[in-house]
């Protein structure tokens, strides 16, 4: 047998505990679950990724880009009232 020792924030610990105890399962048991599934997958068995921004989000930033380029033709405003008063016409 051997040993692991890792360091983990305590809440990440406490919340994954409580999932395990719910499942029936031991920390230990789960964290031999997981070694057992990286190698029958010979993968990490979860799948990572980079959050990639929807088409929407995309077009905001691209405005906001556009925007900071030519902010003469854009109005401004100093305060919310004012913003909202413009918004409500």
């Amino acid at each position: 047998m051997a040993n692991i020792n890792i360091r983990i924030d305590e809440s990440i610990k406490v919340n994954a505990e409580k999932v395990f105890s719910k499942l029936g399962l031991t920390p230990t048991t789960a964290i031999i679950l997981f070694y057992n599934q990286v190698i029958r997958t010979n993968s990490i068995p979860f799948e990572l990724k980079v959050d990639t921004p929807n088409k929407e989000t995309l077009e905001a930033i691209s405005e906001v880009k556009e925007m900071e380029k030519n902010p003469d033709q854009y109005k401004g405003f100093d305060n919310i009232n004012d913003f909202m008063e413009d918004l409500l016409k």
